[in-house]
């Protein structure tokens, strides 16, 4: 991963930009030597939301499960009726 201090992001953001598209590795911004920012790509960052979309059900799922919020295959099939037609 590459690290860029913020005043040369502010001085070269074209240049890192282009190298960012081509390379697809994100960029660490690092302000008075402390982490600040990640800079990634639009299709990386829209490809890491839809992951966490993904991840975030899948936990909602486990609690219901944990929680008894379950049906039965006959109950799922009469909910799901309108949809598996």
């Amino acid at each position: 991963m590459r690290v860029e201090l913020v005043t040369t992001l502010k001085r070269q953001a074209t240049r890192i930009l282009a190298d960012l598209h081509i390379s697809k590795e994100p960029v660490l911004i690092t302000e008075h030597g402390q982490p600040s920012a990640y800079l990634v790509d639009v299709d990386d960052f829209e490809f890491m939301q839809q992951r966490m979309e993904l991840l975030e059900s899948l936990a909602r799922g486990e609690q219901a499960i944990k929680d008894g919020h379950t049906f039965s295959n006959e109950q799922a099939k009469k909910k799901m009726k309108k949809w598996l037609k």
